[in-house]
């Protein structure tokens, strides 16, 4: 290991849907985050372990800071905030299609308060044309003093390896936080019901992605040929939510099954059994009780 080994925690924060879970799949070059065209996708802090030579960037993905109404949003909206703390460097990331003023107003607050350096990171500039983008990277120039301003396109992939250059020399000498054989510090459990809730995500209607929350109940690897066993139940607030997921004679319930147990295979390199079940939770989002047990608070 070098005697200039660097090691530190990167937040990303912004509003919801501008891409941070995108960006930092991206960066990772593996999918660790779940991503979906709905806004509030991500609800927890998650961590991801970027191993490069000469250091190991230790990044955080928080959910979207918004103005928070429910008990839900406001514990998402904390969550973002806590991931603020005692971090080494700040990603903000925008949407480049967005007004720079928009983008800026529920996090200029928190922007004042933050001791690390903030690079600001423009996402989606394959959405826009050149002469748009320089118009609105030199009105983002006039609003904060940023360290840096990196326009690029998480979702293409364009101008992402500019980034470790940039944040490693920002980071303090010291030794590696994690083995560089891991992804992430969460457990496989959580990972997994993560797999289950996009895919709830990505085939249901607009109503329904906000209402769910999955746990997973059993995770076996007992000595059955290899054969991993997991029961997940999916928490809704409503009857008419539990018969969208479930779908006609179960069809929804089973495609959602069928697409998280090929990706939760090829996360876990083994053979998956998955059984679902749906439950209605009544007003779960609103409840602090249920929310704990959901994994929330």
């Amino acid at each position: 290991m070098s005697d200039h080994f660097r090691s530190g925690f990167v937040a990303i924060i912004g509003r919801p849907n501008v891409g941070k879970s995108t960006l930092l799949n991206c960066i990772l070059g593996e999918k660790l985050v779940i991503t979906s065209d709905k806004p509030q996708t991500t609800r927890n802090r998650i961590q991801g372990i970027h191993n490069v030579e000469g250091g190991q960037i230790v990044f955080i993905d928080t959910p979207g800071i918004h103005k928070g109404r429910s008990r839900l949003n406001r514990y998402m909206v904390d969550e973002a905030g806590a991931a603020l703390e005692g971090v080494d460097v700040v990603l903000f990331l925008v949407d480049a299609t967005a007004k720079p003023a928009q983008q800026f107003e529920l996090l200029q607050e928190r922007l004042g308060r933050i001791d690390a350096p903030v690079i600001l990171i423009v996402n989606k500039i394959d959405l826009i044309s050149r002469e748009q983008l320089i118009l609105k990277l030199a009105e983002y120039g006039k609003l904060h003093n940023f360290r840096e301003i990196v326009p690029l396109s998480a979702a293409k992939g364009e101008g992402v390896d500019r980034l470790d250059n940039l944040i490693l020399p920002l980071l303090p000498e010291g030794p590696a936080y994690f083995p560089d054989d891991i992804l992430t510090d969460a457990p496989e459990r959580f990972v997994v019901a993560e797999i289950i809730r996009e895919k709830v995500f990505r085939h249901t209607g607009d109503e329904i992605p906000y209402a769910v929350a999955v746990n997973v109940e059993e995770f076996d690897e007992g000595e059955d040929n290899g054969l991993i066993r997991i029961s997940a139940v999916i928490s809704v607030e409503r009857e008419t939510q539990k018969g969208i997921v479930i779908g006609k004679q179960g069809a929804m319930l089973k495609k959602v099954g069928t697409l998280a147990r090929k990706e939760i295979e090829q996360l876990l390199g083994a053979r998956v059994f998955l059984e679902l079940f749906v439950r209605v939770r009544k007003d779960w989002t609103g409840n602090k009780n249920m929310m704990k047990e959901l994994g929330y608070e």
